[in-house]
């Protein structure tokens, strides 16, 4: 049975390790999502997450299988997105950075965090969720279109230092 809870500084060895995974998959062309090693995601972007309590994992059999971040931070693209549901940007929960490890990818860790992500939102009252990927990671955007996220704009943009990313924007609207 897996869990997912906030991370501590106990998991950032097994973050980073994700990281550096997730890293040689992409360059050695098993997995496109656009990002690159030592730009992003880093060890020090999950120090950061850590130092601001956003950071989370997901465990099973006593090993840390996946991460994201979770909290109220909209990127800088967000701003004049044509959102369908517009919303105070205290109603507003994002999930960045969702990696899961490549031995456990096809589990259903992903569509567990999101779920997770999305009961995360409610319990704090946050009704609109919003998150981004780079349009090169169709795995994702398939996933996250099946679970009923829109796309609703495609952005070019530097994006956590990486220059020329199409970044989608996508949303969905709790009831």
């Amino acid at each position: 049975m897996s869990t997912i809870r906030k991370a501590t500084a106990a998991d950032l060895d097994s973050v980073e390790m994700i990281y550096n995974d997730a890293h040689d998959a992409i360059e050695t062309g098993r997995i496109t999502t656009g990002w690159i090693r030592g730009v992003y995601p880093t060890r020090d972007s999950a120090e950061a997450s850590l130092k601001r309590d956003d950071l989370f994992v997901l465990e099973d059999g006593g090993e840390i299988r996946g991460t994201g971040i979770i909290n109220q931070i909209q990127v800088d693209v967000y701003e004049g997105a044509p959102w369908e549901f517009e919303a105070d940007k205290d109603a507003v929960c994002v999930f960045h950075t969702l990696v899961i490890r490549q031995d456990a990818a096809g589990r259903g860790y992903g569509g567990e965090f999101i779920r997770f992500y999305e009961d995360y939102a409610r319990k704090h009252g946050w009704m609109e969720l919003r998150m981004d990927t780079n349009a090169l990671n169709l795995p994702a955007r398939s996933i996250y279109s099946h679970m009923g996220y829109k796309e609703i704009a495609i952005v070019p943009t530097t994006f956590n230092g990486i220059p020329g990313v199409q970044l989608v924007l996508l949303e969905k609207h709790l009831e």
